[in-house]
């Protein structure tokens, strides 16, 4: 019989929450809910979110949705899409929750961000426009149990 080390018992949990992160980033567009990814990470849906908000600062639902509204963004800047077909197209069912996860991370509807950032990012390289434009999340204070946010230091 063999026992694990708790330092060998995180390795094996973050490696379960990498596969998650990766399916994640791979199967956006699917219909993904915590339940299914847990069970592919032979965890509950409670730990999984737990540890993966532990290892990543946000849960397994909100690291989804902002990978859904990034390719959004990108689907919505080339504008031969409307709104309509790009939540769909990521992976969403309901157009007023694109559209409100949409402007609470890009700070504005996508409408609005089809019309204006149409042209944003031409002759930028890709991995240069997805930095550019990569939304973020706004942190919650340290009231609501998360992590605080740190200002970046200039000095």
């Amino acid at each position: 019989m063999t026992s694990t080390s708790p330092a060998d018992q995180r390795l094996r949990d973050l490696a379960r929450l990498r596969g998650v992160r990766d399916r994640i980033d791979r199967e956006y567009a699917q219909p993904l809910d915590v339940e299914a990814l847990a069970r592919g990470a032979h965890m509950s849906a409670g730990h999984l979110s737990r540890e993966f908000r532990a290892a990543y600062g946000e849960s397994p639902y909100a690291y989804l949705m902002t990978r859904r509204i990034e390719r959004a963004m990108t689907l919505l800047r080339r504008g031969d899409l409307s709104v309509t077909e790009v939540c769909f197209a990521v992976g969403c069912s309901s157009l007023g929750t694109f559209s409100t996860r949409f402007t609470e991370l890009v700070g504005m509807p996508p409408s609005v961000y089809r019309r204006q950032e149409g042209r944003a990012t031409v002759g930028m390289p890709p991995c240069v426009a997805k930095q550019v434009t990569r939304p973020v999340r706004p942190r919650r204070s340290i009231r609501n149990g998360e992590a605080p946010t740190s200002a970046p230091s200039l000095a």
